[in-house]
């Protein structure tokens, strides 16, 4: 684990969801404007009682990874009925590494280990008590350049992601 950075993170934070998130992502959102942590809330939908709610969660979730890989945030928050919807659909976008988690360890090693930039719940899964944990949690972890072995193994990630890059696989599989 990495030791404590010696001062706060700040993070950009985008957040969405689908018509099954919006109690949540309202809830969550409001405990994102208070966290000291984040400086910027950006807010790519859906909104309870609009016409917006209508609209399909990969819409919302491939909105909110774009936002990171573009440079416009630093993590993302989806919300679905599981999480699981966003979660693929966010990870469609390059250089997008999402993760569906409802506990602590899960939140914990979706960062450390796997830099992921988008954390994805469901409100269907579980509780908001449980959610805001993991909230607040997630926005304190922070890769670790440092960690060679982590870093390989995104870097890997990054390699089977670009194109052209089928050789690869051939030289991983030779490798086990």
């Amino acid at each position: 684990m990495s030791p404590p950075p010696t001062t706060l993170p700040q993070w950009r934070v985008v957040i969405g969801c689908d018509d099954a998130g919006t109690q949540y992502k309202s809830t969550l959102k409001a405990d994102l404007s208070k966290d000291p942590r984040v400086i910027s809330i950006i807010d790519v939908g859906v909104t309870c009682g609009s016409h917006d709610e209508s609209v399909a969660y990969p819409h919302v979730a491939v909105a909110a990874a774009r936002k990171i890989a573009n440079g416009e945030a630093d993590r993302g928050l989806l919300i679905c009925g599981t999480g699981l919807g966003v979660a693929i659909s966010a990870n469609k976008v390059p250089t997008i590494r999402a993760v569906t988690a409802h506990d602590s360890f899960s939140v914990e090693r979706s960062v450390l280990s796997n830099n992921a930039q988008i954390l994805c719940i469901g409100q269907r899964v579980i509780g908001i008590e449980l959610a805001r944990k993991l909230i607040k949690e997630w926005l304190g972890y922070v890769f670790d350049e440092a960690n060679v072995r982590s870093k390989e193994k995104v870097e890997i990630i990054g390699m089977y992601e670009k194109e052209g890059q089928g050789d690869a696989l051939k030289e991983a599989e030779g490798s086990c």
